[in-house]
């Protein structure tokens, strides 16, 4: 791309996990010790599900089929909601051992919730959207029972916060209906606080010598697996869309405070830039979950500044006939040493064959070659400013703080003026593909400017305050690549759109082998 025109070209659309078995199934203890933390729950019952579970799992039906689908079928009585549940439990103990993807896992509590589930069926109650169907949240979430990892001066992985209450957007997914089954791990960088060593380091399924990224690295492994339908991720500078990228599923990060919480990330990263959002292999199935999750409550002060919520389902299927995106390889600024990596071209150039299929189904894509600032390091010293998680442990100044919120205007200004002309900007998601855990860890910790290369492309968005999906859209290698959809503040409506229409017309067709 040539970075000195300004003019519009259209593109060519032509850890240590064990588990113990006793022989007495009705007494049988899960065990998990997971990054030095241990959680126990007792199953009641039998693992294997009898009859419709059993025969559709020879095909893999209910363990690929989408959450709204199994939704129905509990509604309709042709399974039952513990059939479900126990089901997607014994995919988790069979696969979690090699997966990684949880720190803990409540056996008893979602036995007991599905059996409440099916009562509920029975009786005729009015069942939410998410009736019967499993569901796991990344750490910082709590789950009432499990325990919560903060990762503070005060708290460590050795030393779990236990929990009494569940956060918000976990009494949300209750009252839908869904079953809570446990927390997906945040292995944040490698070895550190939450993961002691890389053998119990969250594994990408597509590869298991691999790492799905992070933060939201259980999440995506658990997704990618199918080890329940469907998660929640958060994201605080791509922590969504990155391990989804890497995974080969479809994670959103939503407007701040769109979805009400307060656990993650703490009240600044919340207030300024951080977010959390549905990680699924099924684009309907996230548009129920914003449905469910968002939203005002009176815990949350940014949750309560936004007006009544959109409904997400109302014309997903719509497609995109007559609308206009933007195409940008590298933003005007991530084509540099700083942000990119040398194998970084092949995979936009796939990126952005893919993202011409939108012209196939009814889009126009034109590429705009408009350069914007990099975000490294201005966000993270506006961050350090508002009291959030900054640049160094120095105090910044007032002509500090003030510098980085001018490149913050300027960049908000140019994608302001971009989208009065688009509906949507199309960019990679991530420039690179999964790496292997060892050099994940070498990245993370040796790398000096890792962060604004695994970044590159995500971090702005947060910085902006504007959501972003990304999408998956083939593979490099072997190994997954994402498209990322962007959007104002407030526009998942049309991200959830757009990318249902991409994945409809452009479905990936595989599954990861060891599932």
């Amino acid at each position: 791309m040539n970075n000195d025109t300004t003019d519009k070209n259209q593109i060519d659309s032509s850890s240590d996990h064990s588990s113990v078995h006793e022989t007495d199934l009705e007494r049988r203890a899960f065990i998990k010790n997971t990054a030095a933390v241990g959680a126990v729950s007792l199953a009641l019952g039998p693992l294997a599900g009898p009859g419709t579970v059993a025969a559709m799992n020879t095909g893999s039906e209910l363990t690929w089929m989408p959450a709204w689908q199994i939704r129905d079928l509990i509604a309709k009585k042709e399974i039952s909601a513990l059939e479900v549940t126990q089901h997607f439990l014994a995919r988790i103990e069979e696969y979690e051992p090699k997966i990684h993807a949880f720190r803990a896992v409540d056996f008893k509590g979602a036995v007991e919730s599905a059996k409440r589930a099916d009562l509920a069926v029975k009786r005729g109650d009015s069942l939410g959207p998410l009736h019967g169907v499993p569901v796991s949240v990344k750490d910082g979430n709590a789950v009432k029972g499990l325990p919560l990892i903060q990762f503070t001066s005060a708290t460590t992985a050795d030393d779990p916060i236990p929990t009494e209450y569940d956060a918000i957007p976990v009494e949300r997914l209750r009252n839908a209906g869904a079953i809570v089954f446990g927390v997906n791990i945040m292995p944040g960088q490698g070895i550190g606080p939450g993961m002691p060593d890389l053998e119990s380091h969250p594994r990408n399924p597509w590869d298991l010598k691999r790492a799905p990224g992070s933060s939201s690295a259980g999440c995506g492994a658990a997704t990618a697996a199918a080890l329940v339908p469907f998660t929640l991720g958060g994201d605080g500078g791509g922590s969504t869309r990155l391990p989804s990228a890497l995974s080969g599923v479809f994670g959103l990060h939503t407007t701040p405070g769109r979805l009400a919480g307060v656990d993650y990330g703490g009240p600044a990263l919340a207030l300024l830039d951080g977010s959390r959002g549905p990680m699924t292999r099924d684009v309907r199935d996230a548009a129920i979950a914003m449905q469910v999750l968002a939203g005002a409550d009176g815990r949350d002060p940014l949750s309560t500044l936004f007006g009544p919520v959109p409904d997400y389902l109302d014309g997903l299927e719509r497609g995109v006939d007559g609308m206009r995106f933007a195409w940008s390889d590298d933003l005007g600024f991530t084509s540099d040493s700083v942000h990119s990596l040398p194998g970084s071209p092949k995979i936009i150039a796939e990126i952005r064959e893919a993202a011409k299929g939108f012209g196939k189904i009814g889009a126009r894509i034109e590429t705009t070659n408009e350069k914007w600032e990099s975000f490294w390091p201005p966000a993270l010293i506006s961050r350090q400013g508002f009291g959030g998680l900054g640049a160094s442990n120095q105090p910044i100044t007032p002509d500090q703080l003030r510098a980085s919120l001018d490149v913050r205007m300027r960049n908000w200004n140019k994608f302001d003026k971009l989208l009065d002309e688009y509906d949507l900007l199309l960019t990679p998601t991530a420039t690179f593909t999964a790496f292997t855990v060892e050099e994940w860890h070498e990245l993370c910790h040796s790398h000096e400017m890792w962060w604004p290369i695994y970044t590159s492309h995500t971090f702005m968005f947060n910085w902006l305050g504007m959501p972003a999906a990304s999408v998956p859209c083939g593979f490099v290698d072997g190994l997954p690549i994402g498209l990322q959809i962007v959007g104002r503040p407030h526009s998942e409506p049309q991200i959830l759109r757009a990318a249902m229409a991409f994945m409809k017309a452009y479905p990936l067709n595989r599954r990861p082998d060891i599932v």
